[in-house]
């Protein structure tokens, strides 16, 4: 691993006390949150109990709009790319970095204005000598820091005495999955019970004889599906795991997971899987232009032991609201056949949004109606021609009757900077990740320039 560097405070537009304004919590409940939030607070101790966020907002909310009643504050400006986010319980975040440098960027603020004034950079990402500077995963969970890249998740112990980044080398949990260039992140979370779960993407579009290829037929059955295309579960405190001699594999038939979360509610694992692409082009006898910019859903799944979602022989049809024979197998579009016997989704999102985070709702701070829900970011599409691109935004799902509604909203938005865009290169913001602080508040990060916003509520509680 390389040695922690300092990192100078990139600039922030939004820094200067004019730009914001502070809504004060009555004083005993400012006095719990800094202990809560601030330096007070041991890392690594999860069992500490909430307090309604302290107010800060920037006048604008850092470029994004939200729904009435909220708003943001930018913690830090011009990271570099920024991917997945976890905050400690002493405030402190992790963010998984794209920037030159590579490696995890840890934030501190000392000052209490939420603006990260402490910047350090630590691990080049490269624990079994790949050279992969970059990938999704991070969490802080049972007094670890924990990050994952395409080969491996992995683990520090918490800093101690007031260091910000942690010393050595982390330690290896789960390794040993396939080689492959496509949806190859091993993004990662936990369960109530001592258990990580990790995505093993498909690596590819369709499973087809010939990848990519107009008329190529699909592979049946679909290799891939033994050791890629599914959620394996492992144990959290074993070290050294390797997928095949003491992974579980706990779910199949999903394409492409980079955002998944524990729902403790219900002891269930949800994941927002990518659909797959090209449908027109590589069948333009069955589908047209518009079908390929709709088609297939994005899905958010619920996943119990022994799940099948049905990749690569089916696709969640949005419009029809149900899955449907993929036409690598035979399908034209309306045939259902195999597909009755696989997992339907419990949300549907429009076709090639990109979910790249789900979080739930655990915090207090938000309004009730707000928690227990999801809120899942998505990066925006690439494939959507010729219709304007999509996606782009943080939408929530409310909890409800023991499970998310099939209906959902949209939360944080205005990321793109203009009403709409054609090339996803002109978007000015990509939301990545989220993450609910102890305090309640809601963190969203920006793959494009590396924007961290902070969102907190600042009506009265419902």
């Amino acid at each position: 691993m390389s040695d922690f560097k300092n990192h100078p405070h990139p600039g922030n537009s939004h820094s200067s006390l004019s730009d914001r304004y502070y809504l004060k919590l009555p004083l005993l409940a400012f006095f719990v949150s800094l202990l809560i939030t601030g330096c007070g607070a041991p890392a690594g101790d999860e069992s500490q109990m909430q307090t309604a966020a302290e107010i800060v907002c920037d006048e604008d909310n850092g470029g994004i709009t939200l729904p009435d009643g909220f708003c943001a504050s930018v913690v830090i400006d011009s990271l570099g790319p920024a991917r997945h986010i976890a905050v400690a319980p002493n405030g402190d975040i992790y963010v998984k970095t794209r920037s030159e440098e590579g490696g995890i960027a840890a934030l501190r603020d000392t000052t209490g204005d939420f603006k990260a004034d402490v910047i350090e950079l630590f691990s080049d990402m490269t624990p079994m000598g790949s050279g992969i500077l970059w990938e999704t995963g991070m969490a802080v969970h049972n007094g670890y820091i924990w990050a994952s890249n395409t080969e491996a998740v992995y683990r520090w112990p918490m800093p101690e005495n007031g260091a910000l980044v942690p010393g050595g080398n982390p330690e290896i949990v789960a390794t040993g999955f396939p080689e492959q260039e496509s949806h190859d992140s091993k993004s990662f979370t936990f369960d109530d019970s001592g258990y990580l779960y990790v995505n093993v993407g498909a690596p590819s579009n369709a499973c087809q004889e010939s990848s990519r290829t107009p008329g190529s037929p699909g592979l049946d059955p679909c290799p891939q599906l033994e050791r890629q295309a599914g959620i394996w579960r492992f144990h959290a405190d074993s070290l050294n795991q390797t997928q095949q001699q003491d992974g579980l594999r706990y779910a199949m038939g999903i394409r492409n997971v980079v955002g998944l979360d524990w729902n403790s509610e219900n002891g269930s694992l949800y994941v927002a899987q990518h659909g797959r692409d090209q449908l027109n082009t590589l069948w333009p006898e069955l589908f047209t232009t518009e079908d390929n910019a709709e088609l297939p859903a994005e899905e958010i799944l619920r996943l119990n032991e022994g799940a099948n979602a049905g990749w690569p022989y089916c696709y969640y049809d949005g419009r029809q609201q149900r899955k449907v024979l993929a036409p690598e197998y035979g399908g034209d579009g309306e045939e259902v056949g195999r597909c009755s016997e696989y997992l339907d989704p419990v949300t549907a999102f429009p076709g090639h949004w990109a979910p790249n985070d789900l979080r739930f709702y655990t915090g207090t701070h938000f309004p009730e109606r707000y928690r227990g829900g999801a809120f899942v970011a998505f990066h925006g599409s690439w494939n959507r021609a010729p219709l304007p691109q999509g996606g782009y935004n943080v939408a929530f799902i409310p909890f409800q009757n023991g499970d998310l509604t099939a209906d959902y909203e949209i939360f944080a938005d205005g990321f793109v900077g203009a009403e709409e865009i054609i090339n996803p290169g002109n978007a000015e913001f990509r939301p990545m990740g989220l993450a609910v602080a102890p305090d309640g508040a809601l963190y969203i990060s920006d793959s494009t320039k590396g924007r961290i916003w902070r969102v907190v509520y600042t009506g009265e509680m419902e």
